[in-house]
C-alpha cells in the first residue's frame, strides 16, 4: 500500500469538507515521492513496535505508533514527532522508517497522524498534539515511556506547529488563549528542522495553503497567530536544522538567534554541501542518508544534554 494511501482514503470518504482536487492531486504526487523515497526499508529488527492506538475521537486521524529499542533500559526518553506536509499532506506511515531510526537511538518515538486542512484548521493540529501528550502522560508508562523526559520533533508544517506547541507550553499567558488545557509535563528541549516558523507574516502572505489552514480570514484568530513573540527564557532548549537546497533554509539561522536573543538555549547547524541535491527539504527523514544519520546523530545528542 502506498504511504498515507489508507489514511487519505479514510478522509476523502469521511469527510463533511469538500476536499478541492488540486488538494487531492499533490497529496497523491507527494505520496508517490514518499514511497519511492522509502522503497526497499524494512523494520529494524531491534526497534519494537506498537501501531495504531487510538488517542482522541476522530478516528484516523487521531491514531498513533509507539516504537521502542528493545534491548535499552527503561524507562525510556521520550520523541514526539510532528510530520511535515504543509497541513493538507502526510501520516504516520510516511514517517514510520524516520521515526524507527531515532528509536535505534535509546528513545521511545511516538509518530501519530493529526487533521489535515483543508478538512480541518487551525488550531486542530495544535489541539491533536496537546491529547497526544496527553495520551503519553496518562498510558505512555504501559509502554516504558518517561513523561519527565520528553522531546518535540517537527519538520516543515511540521516544525512550526512544534514550536508554536513550545510556545504554548512555556507561556500561560499564550496558552489561555487556546481552547485546550496542557498536560503537566515536562518538555526538555525541541527540534526544529526545515520549518516555517512566523505564522503571523505568513498568514499576512495568504498563499493557497495558508489560506486552507486559516481559512479566508486569518485576522479572526488575533494574537493566536503571534507565535514569535511569546518565545522567552522558559522556552525549551531548540535545535535547528536544513540544508542549502532546502526551500525553507532562509528561516534557519535567523530564527535561531531570534530565540537565543530571547533567552531560550539554541543550537543549529545546516548539513550537506549545494552541490548535493538530496541536501535539500526535509533530507534528515530518509535514513538512508550519510547528512540524515549525521544530522539525526547531532539532534538526539544536544537532546541528552537535558535529559534529567
Amino acid at each position: 500500500m502506498r504511504p498515507s494511501s489508507r489514511v487519505f482514503r479514510w478522509t476523502l470518504r469521511r469527510s463533511e469538507y469538500p476536499v478541492p482536487l488540486r488538494v487531492r492531486l499533490m497529496r497523491r504526487q507527494w505520496a508517490r515521492g514518499d514511497a519511492r523515497r522509502d522503497r526497499g526499508f524494512t523494520p529494524p529488527p531491534t526497534v519494537r513496535r506498537y501501531t495504531n492506538l487510538s488517542y482522541g475521537p476522530n478516528g484516523a486521524w487521531n491514531l498513533l505508533d509507539v516504537y521502542t529499542p528493545k534491548e535499552t533500559a527503561r524507562p525510556l526518553p521520550v520523541i514526539v514527532s510532528v510530520h511535515g506536509g504543509g497541513y493538507f499532506y502526510g501520516c504516520k506511515e510516511t514517517y514510520q522508517y524516520y521515526c524507527m531510526d531515532l528509536a535505534r537511538r535509546g528513545f521511545g518515538v511516538v509518530n501519530f497522524n493529526y487533521r489535515l486542512a483543508p478538512e480541518y484548521r487551525f488550531p486542530a493540529p495544535l489541539a491533536d498534539l496537546n491529547a497526544v501528550l496527553r495520551w503519553v502522560c496518562e498510558r505512555g508508562a504501559e509502554f516504558g515511556l518517561d513523561r519527565n523526559n520528553l522531546f518535540l520533533v517537527g519538520d516543515s508544517a511540521g516544525a512550526q506547529i512544534a514550536s508554536q506547541y513550545a510556545a504554548i507550553w512555556s507561556d500561560p499567558s499564550y496558552a489561555r488563549r487556546f481552547p485546550f488545557s496542557v498536560p503537566d509535563l515536562r518538555l526538555a528541549a525541541v527540534g526544529l528542522n526545515c520549518g516555517m516558523y512566523d505564522l503571523r507574516r505568513r498568514a499576512r502572505e495568504r498563499d493557497q495553503i495558508i489560506r486552507d489552514y486559516l481559512g479566508p480570514n486569518p485576522a479572526v484568530y488575533g494574537g493566536k497567530l503571534d507565535v514569535l513573540s511569546h518565545v522567552g527564557p522558559n522556552y525549551p532548549p531548540a535545535y535547528f536544522l536544513s540544508a542549502p537546497n532546502d526551500f525553507l533554509v532562509g528561516e534557519c539561522i535567523p530564527t535561531a538567534r531570534l530565540f537565543a536573543s530571547r533567552g531560550c538555549e539554541t543550537a543549529y547547524k545546516i548539513y550537506g554541501e549545494r552541490a548535493d541535491p538530496m541536501a535539500g527539504h526535509v533530507f534528515h527523514v530518509n535514513p538512508a542518508l550519510a547528512i540524515a544519520k549525521e544530522a539525526n546523530d547531532d539532534e538526539t545528542a544536544f537532546f541528552r544534554r537535558f535529559l534529567r
